[in-house]
């Protein structure tokens, strides 16, 4: 049976842009939000290997941590001339110094030398695995994608990550030239377009209730 979230919620994330999505997203529903980076709590060992596991590894240590429901992502882009690489290796391609310019430079690098120039060799898409965890160990989990192709070089500042070089299908702008109401913001304002709000709109059916 599906929990509902009331209260305060923690987000496990220690990214800012990711929390400034996650804080948007939650703003209409009334919760209550804090970050594990704004509670000093450590970045738990990410050793899953699916999107899924390791947001509930996020999720599963912060809850036990504050004693609260706590919601974590885990999420990457997918690229399919890259047999699937970064994947849920997306953040530690930029580095400790989070430098996604140079992990999209290492994306663009490896599709040259795979001879991925045409857009129909450059397929991708992003995936957010949702999960929010009870200290007692209840779980609600779901998952979302968004397809797209891979442009160079990278378009637009606003977002995050991979933003730049991903153009969503059906759409003639980056994710890194979309406002943040474009890329993630729900009906009516926006589209619920990217993976993350894919995701969360399954996760607000199910777990929230708008004020």
């Amino acid at each position: 049976m599906h929990r509902r979230i009331t209260g305060k919620l923690v987000i496990a994330t220690h990214n800012p842009g990711k929390l400034a999505e996650m804080k948007e997203l939650l703003a209409p529903y009334g919760i209550e939000a804090v970050s594990a980076g704004e509670l000093g709590l450590a970045e738990p060992d990410e050793t899953g290997n699916d999107f899924r596991s390791n947001a509930a590894i996020k999720a599963i240590a912060a809850a036990q941590a504050t004693k609260l429901p706590s919601f974590a992502d885990d999420s990457g882009i997918v690229v399919d001339a890259l047999d699937g690489a970064p994947g849920i290796y997306s953040a530690r391609w930029a580095g400790p110094s989070k430098d996604f310019n140079a992990a999209m430079a290492q994306i663009e690098r490896l599709l040259q030398e795979r001879g991925a120039t045409t857009p129909a060799k450059r397929t991708a898409h992003f995936v957010s695995a949702l999960c929010v965890a009870w200290p007692d160990d209840h779980l609600e989990e779901v998952e979302a994608r968004v397809d797209g192709t891979l442009v160079w070089p990278p378009r637009g500042n606003a977002g995050f990550g991979y933003d730049p070089m991903f153009l969503p299908n059906g759409h003639a702008r980056t994710f890194g030239e979309m406002t943040s109401i474009e890329k993630h913001g729900l009906p009516p304002l926006g589209l619920g377009l990217s993976h993350r709000a894919r995701a969360f709109r399954k996760l607000a059916e199910i777990c929230l209730e708008p004020r």
